[in-house]
């Protein structure tokens, strides 16, 4: 029985109990009364005995609750050992107390009667009882104040922002266990996003940092009076690409803002995938055969239900990664397959690939497989990222095999009807 359903039993059980003890207390009256009648006085005792058995019952039923807990369940095998330990314990502490109690009155050698010797004994060993567990309770005191202490200083510390706490542990049961382990473990949690803030806000400001170098570097080259019309214009484009470059990024990190605000717009609508991989395929002809590759595509005739604009998304940033870090003469390859109740989209290229350290982290925010973070490494390390929100958005999922050398294949899994799920 949990805690709703007693209160509910409590509430049915008022009226019952306010009739009784109106009951109760007129059946008093009656017994106190001069002219009440034998019979009267007779209901009168019934109705008492009655009313305290019930209340003896009402007292069971609470401590058995009480030891159930909230949750109405029995208590387990090793509570009812501990209960069973705890009490053995209570009865050897007061034969300890008694026995030491009757040592002390058998040494004073008083001459009383062997009654009063015996409830001397008794009172006695209740003394000692009590002063020992007083005695005890304050060291107990102590450490439970210590306790409380540890418990205020870290979350003081974590008030100012200093998530590097750990509380040692009390040992003082499960309750006080499972809040030092949830203490621990908020306090790793917002170590851990600090780190990822920190990280991130590094990461952004190595991104600005870098086509604002450039910007400024040039413009003051272009301050010189001596430089030719064609070192003008090299340097002039330079400075438009690394605007372009920032200009990127800021979109970028708008964009991905505004899919984890959960308030973007989605609207999923029936849409031929094979169509659009189409469309874009040859949208990017002109990247794809100025590096003279192979593009081969493989296309299963499929509608599913899709936010058409985010997918798109999707399917540019995977054929310019795969026309970007093929090389020369190489092959990329666009398939769609049926699996299921599932469309399957996989870009394969044949370019420089990535390492299995990499592969770990390729969806982290500003990664960069290449680990340079010039302007000929391209990109800000967001587009895998946009890709996977996107992807999950749809309810779907992104995974990705390669190898040094060997090339780079990315699977992206889709339920054909809209279902659309929040990302982590």
């Amino acid at each position: 029985m949990n805690g709703r359903e007693r209160e509910s039993d409590e509430k049915r059980e008022r009226p019952r109990l306010r009739r009784d003890r109106e009951h109760n207390e007129t059946w008093q009256r009656l017994n106190l009364e001069s002219g009440a009648k034998p019979a009267d006085r007779q209901e009168a005792q019934l109705l008492r005995k009655e009313e305290r058995r019930r209340k003896r019952k009402e007292t069971a039923k609470r401590r058995e609750d009480e030891i159930r807990g909230m949750d109405g369940e029995p208590p387990s095998l090793w509570l009812r050992v501990r209960i069973i330990f705890f009490m053995l314990l209570v009865m050897s502490a007061l034969v300890v107390c008694w026995t030491a109690a009757f040592y002390l009155t058998h040494g004073l050698r008083w001459h009383i009667s062997p009654l009063v010797r015996q409830l001397l004994n008794s009172v006695l060993g209740f003394v000692i009882f009590g002063v020992s567990i007083s005695i005890i309770s304050r060291f107990g005191r102590r450490k439970q104040t210590e306790f409380y202490q540890l418990v205020i200083d870290a979350l003081k510390r974590i008030s100012l922002g200093d998530f590097k706490v750990e509380i040692p542990d009390y040992g003082g049961g499960e309750h006080w266990g499972g809040i030092v382990k949830g203490i621990n473990n908020m306090a790793a949690d917002l170590n851990n996003l600090e780190h990822m803030r920190q990280e991130f806000i590094s990461n952004v400001s190595h991104e600005i940092q870098s086509p604002l170098t450039s910007i400024g570097g040039f413009a003051r080259v272009l301050r010189e009076e001596n430089l030719s019309p064609g070192q003008r214009d090299h340097y002039l484009n330079i400075i438009e690409e690394e605007s372009v470059r920032l200009s990127r990024l800021s979109e970028n990190m708008l964009r991905l803002a505004s899919l984890d605000s959960d308030k973007h717009p989605f609207h999923a609508e029936p849409i031929r995938l094979d169509k659009q991989l189409q469309t874009l395929v040859l949208a990017c002809e002109p990247q794809w055969q100025g590096k003279d590759l192979d593009m081969s595509v493989e296309f299963v005739p499929m509608t599913i239900d899709a936010d058409q604009d985010l997918l798109s998304q999707v399917w540019v940033n995977l054929l310019h990664n795969a026309i970007k870090f093929t090389p020369e003469g190489g092959t990329v390859q666009v398939f769609l397959e049926e699996s299921g109740q599932e469309a399957v989209v996989r870009v394969k290229d044949s370019g420089i690939g990535i390492s299995a350290e990499d592969l770990e982290h390729i969806f982290e925010r500003f990664f960069k497989a290449d680990k340079s973070r010039t302007r000929s490494g391209g990109g800000s390390g967001l587009g895998l990222s946009i890709i996977q929100k996107i992807v999950q958005m749809h309810g779907g999922s992104v995974s990705v095999q390669s190898a040094p050398g060997e090339g780079t294949e990315m699977t992206v899994r889709l339920p054909k009807t809209a279902d659309r799920a929040d990302g982590p």
